[in-house]
């Protein structure tokens, strides 16, 4: 399994199925506290969505030109180093494989100045132990009425704890009173993570 400088294998060597970004980062996690590639406290997993769950990215894959994707949630793993830029993970961005935060923020994220209301953004930060131990998925959310499956799902079984085997929307939601983890305004997520990892700190 290829690795270079980043914490994580090459992109190419992730573990990846399209659509289910949320167990992508799981992949992602779970590699970095197998291998010991990085202290796990500096890991954080970024659900993006909001009320509506109607979210514009930009820079994604399925993308064209420079016309946002509108999804109804996406998961990105941030790394927020000690002396350098905190990064991006993600590996349905046409940017770089790490990317730096303020960078994805610019060109991927942007700002909801420029957006109608109903497609304001919200992200829930997660520390990355806390989504290994509690994220819950049985992959019912990709499935049509008739049982047949949306998008192919992943080799692997569906990850689940002992206490749940389908909370994927306590992760998706924006109401900080359920799930895990603090609930930011895209805006105000970017101005605590993106600047350097000392500057500003946030318990989640």
């Amino acid at each position: 399994m290829k690795q270079e400088d980043g914490i994580t294998p090459t992109r190419e060597y992730c573990v990846y199925t399209s659509c289910y970004c949320e167990e992508n980062v799981w992949k992602l996690c779970e590699f970095v506290k197998k291998e010991r590639t990085a202290p796990l406290e500096q890991l954080f997993v970024v659900f993006i969505s909001n009320e509506n769950r109607k979210i514009p990215l930009w820079k994604q894959k399925s993308g064209h030109g420079d016309q946002p994707v509108i999804w109804d949630y996406h998961v990105i793993l941030l790394v927020r180093g000690l002396q350098s830029d905190t990064l991006v993970y993600d590996l349905d961005s046409e940017l770089s494989f790490p990317c730096s935060l303020k960078v994805y923020g610019a060109q991927a994220l942007r700002s909801d100045r420029y957006l109608r209301p109903e497609y304001h953004r919200k992200v829930r930060v997660v520390r990355a132990d806390s989504f290994l131990l509690n994220f819950a998925s049985d992959r019912s959310h990709m499935k049509a009425s008739d049982g047949s499956w949306r998008m192919p799902p992943p080799p692997y079984p569906p990850l689940h704890t002992a206490e749940s085997h389908m909370n994927l929307d306590d992760f998706i939601s924006m109401d900080p009173a359920m799930g895990w983890g603090t609930v930011f305004s895209v805006d105000h997520f970017l101005r605590s993570y993106a600047g350097n990892s000392s500057s500003s700190s946030t318990s989640v």
